[in-house]
């Protein structure tokens, strides 16, 4: 049987393998070498050292705000996203009436495409501030929560489920015998729930922290980026510098490069702090 799955081993992963040379490491290691040259297109790329990162900083007046404002959406959508995600999921564990329609309710606005959603807000939004002499676009402020209550309102319900998953998992055995030696439910939740669901807590962390990182859809279609570009988040900028402005294709490509290390080094650090902490049962 294992000569067999060895002697197939190739042919069943080949496919996968090539898909994923194609579509992800072949245009990774060109962009790689892109983000070091001028160009228009591919093929009449002229290497120029690191001048593209340092125009990134030095002549670029929109890469820093959008990463700083990136970086406070962030933090405030994974706290709130992760606190409500896991609030649900501790209330639809404990038996209360119509808690299969409740996740279902909950889990579809991720279902929804990113375009879609930011309309969708946008109207909303606008259809209450216009109430007074205001719209989504007024300032920046009500562009950044804007944003954080669309990713918040996406992202809780597939949240929601994945801490239930782990929320059910926790033996039964140990929270009987915690009942049984006197202990509150605050206690229960602190010494042994959040504890046994750390694995959970781990996969909800670098989902949130990697999506929020790298809006894109939803920062286009509420705000644009207004006004004055001070709701522009990093991708959105990216996004901007290599489509709308002529020359600065390698600076675009620079920034690429330098968000995905950024965001790769975070979200490994997320990985390693709360895998360290995971409790193995």
């Amino acid at each position: 049987m294992r000569t067999g799955s060895k002697r197939y081993f190739v042919i069943f992963v080949l496919p996968t393998l090539i898909a994923f040379l194609i579509a992800f490491v072949i245009p990774f290691v060109l962009g790689l070498f892109l983000s070091f040259t001028e160009f228009t297109t591919v093929s009449d790329a002229v290497f120029v050292g690191f001048s593209n990162y340092i125009r990134a900083f030095r002549d670029d007046s929109t890469f820093l705000p959008a990463l700083w404002f990136t970086i406070k959406f962030s933090v405030i959508s994974v706290i709130t996203i992760n606190l409500l995600a896991f609030s649900l999921a501790l209330m639809l564990t404990r038996n209360v009436p119509g808690t299969k329609l409740y996740r279902t309710v909950f889990f579809l606005p991720n279902l929804i495409g990113g375009i879609v959603l930011g309309y969708i807000w946008q109207v909303i939004i606008n259809g209450v501030l216009y109430n007074f002499g205001y719209s989504i676009t007024s300032d920046a402020d009500f562009g950044f929560w804007g944003l954080v209550i669309l990713m918040n309102w996406q992202m809780i319900g597939y949240m929601m489920i994945i801490y239930i998953a782990g929320i059910q998992n926790v033996p039964t055995d140990i929270l009987e015998a915690a009942r049984v030696d006197g202990a509150n439910s605050f206690t229960i939740l602190r010494k042994i729930t959040i504890p046994s669901v750390m694995p959970s807590i781990t996969i909800c962390l670098f989902l949130t922290i990697t999506n929020s990182f790298k809006l894109f859809d939803q920062n286009l279609s509420l705000t644009a980026g207004a006004p004055a570009n001070r709701t522009q988040m990093v991708a959105l900028d990216i996004y901007n510098t290599f489509y709308s402005r002529v020359g600065y294709e390698g600076v675009g490509q620079a920034k690429a490069v330098i968000f995905f290390i950024i965001v790769a080094i975070i979200a490994l650090a997320q990985l390693k702090f709360t895998r360290g902490k995971e409790v193995e049962h």
